[in-house]
This record gives C-alpha cells, structure tokens and sequence, in this order.
C-alpha cells in the first residue's frame, strides 16, 4: 500500500509517494505501475518518493534505467560533475560553501533533458537543500513584458576557458582533441575560437523561452541569470572585470542580438524565482523525479558530508 501527500501544503509542489510500512524497493513497488507514476508526473511536475528502500547507488542506477533507456549525453558543460555510472554522476562538485541558483537543466543549450531525477544517499548536516521552483509561476512572476523579449532576442553566452579558473575546455566538452571540440560546436550551433596562446572562446544564442512538449505552455527557459557575471555578487564580479576586462569573461550572458541585459531584468528574474522558491530537508533514500521544464532547481550551500546523485534522462530533441 502507498500513501500520497503533497509536499507542501497550498503550494504547487511535489507529490509525495511512500510505503505505508516497510522499506520496499522502488522496482518491485513503482516500476511496475510506472505508467501510472508517469501520469502523476505529468500533471504535477515533481514526485517525491520518500521511505523506499535505496541506500545504494546501485539501486538508484537500476531504478532509473527503468524509469528511462533515453540518457541525455551531458556534454557542453556548465556543472563539475563525476560519473558513477553511464546513467548517473554526483548532482554537483560545486563548492559546498557556494549556492546555486535556480535553474533549468541545460537551458543555456539547444537541447536539454526533459526528466531528471535526484536521489539522497547522505543528508548534509546543516543546508544542501535542493530548491525548486513552478515555472509557471516564475514565467508569470517576470512578466510578460521581459518574456517577450527574451522571445524574440533569444540569449547568448560566451566562455572564455582561462586556465585554473571555472571548467577546462577538457572536461566541458569531455575530449582532450581541439579538433573534437570544434567538431561539436560546429554541429551544435556554437561558434568556437582558439587564440594564438591557446585561449579557448564560445559563443552561442539559445532560446529565451521555450514551449512545453505536452502542454504548449511557454515558460522562461534560459540561464542568462546564472551566466551573468552579475551572478557571481557585486565584489567577485568587479573582481572578474578587473582580472579579465569585459571581452574576456570566464563568462557572460547578454541578449542573442548582442545588447546588454540590464542589471533590473536580472534583478527581476532573481526576485521571480526566489518568489516561488520551494525548500524541504533531503531525507536518505529520497529520489525526486522532476520534469525540467516545469520546476527549475537549484542548491544551498552545506556544511558536513551531503551524497546526493543525479540522472539526465530523455533529451528535448
């Protein structure tokens, strides 16, 4: 027997999904009745399964080959990341002193993984939440003034891989050819150059919003707010500037036709989702399945030891 219950009550949030006693395993309890699970997805956007028996990578793994066989290759990568297996790595090698913002998987490109799922093997002591956020809520949130621009500007980022500071070319692009390098930008709509000291620069334009594939709902989908080097707070992005001048950033964001974002839409974009910011305690054994462009999620930052894995299931295209 299962029992349902929202996570948060009054609140558009997950479902949550639990044994009503005993610790069961999610593949003889959910997968069976994944179609079922499927559908509670689709309608709400995030399933929160809560007291199931995972206290293992390895039940983790198997679970989310059953959910999904269509992995989203992560490759073009903004996230440190370490691979467990072929369908999982660690959520984030981020600092746990840092936060990071709200999010849409991947919506920095053309293509991005439409399911995602986390699970919690070990709990941080203190933070390491993972937030999450309605995006259509923070769509309405922002207004529909600035979603229309960003609709018709699209964004553009553009990377400038110094060495020892964020991710080498190496491991965002996941080859140690430049020639391989090139050969993915140049197939995936994203202009590369080498200078004559080696300095790797790219630039793309990506969509500022994006339509849902079953419901038609346009929502904001871009990470021109985590890419801005306003981002990164006011000493550390004057820090930045002085250290690689505004041609050079490790990394920037602006409008897809080359003019600035203003310091008030990146102000509004961060208020529109810290407005709907939904915060729970990971609890060990936690899977959260979400639909990436219905929530957006994010981190805390954390003090003690925090395990949590994730999985980048069935790519946009």
């Amino acid at each position: 027997m299962l029992k349902y219950s929202p996570l948060f009550e009054n609140r558009k949030g997950p479902t949550i999904i639990s044994p009503t006693g005993g610790r069961h395993s999610l593949l003889d309890v959910i997968v069976p009745d994944m179609p079922r699970y499927r559908q509670e997805l689709n309608e709400h956007g995030a399933i929160l399964l809560r007291g199931f028996d995972v206290s293992e990578i390895k039940q983790f793994d198997e679970f989310v080959e059953s959910v999904s066989r269509q992995q989203y290759k992560y490759v073009y990568r903004s996230t440190p990341r370490t691979e467990i297996t072929h369908r999982v790595s660690t959520a984030t090698n981020y600092p746990a002193r840092l936060e990071i913002p709200m999010h849409n998987e991947c919506a920095y490109h053309t293509t991005w993984p439409l399911l995602l799922a986390f699970c919690c093997i070990e709990a941080p002591t203190e933070g390491g939440q993972t937030p999450i956020a309605p995006m259509g809520e923070v769509s309405r949130n922002i207004g529909q003034e600035l979603i229309e621009r960003m609709e018709e500007k699209g964004v553009e980022y553009i990377r400038h891989y110094h060495p020892n500071i964020d991710l080498p070319w190496e491991t965002v692009f996941q080859t140690e050819d430049r020639s391989k390098v090139d050969e993915y930008c140049a197939h995936n709509g994203i202009s590369s150059h080498w200078s004559a000291d080696g300095l790797l620069r790219t630039s793309n334009r990506a969509q500022g919003i994006a339509f849902h594939p079953a419901t038609s709902e346009k929502v904001f989908f871009n990470q021109a707010h985590l890419f801005h080097v306003s981002s990164l707070g006011h000493a550390q992005s004057q820090a930045m500037m002085n250290m690689f001048g505004a041609d050079k950033l490790p990394r920037h964001a602006r409008f897809g036709d080359g003019t600035e974002i203003s310091e008030h839409d990146l102000q509004r974009i961060q208020q529109a989702f810290a407005s709907e910011a939904l915060i729970f305690r990971w609890q060990p054994g936690d899977v959260l399945l979400l639909d990436n462009m219905k929530f957006a999620h994010g981190r805390k930052p954390y003090k003690g030891s925090r395990a949590v894995f994730a999985a980048l299931m069935e790519p946009s295209r």
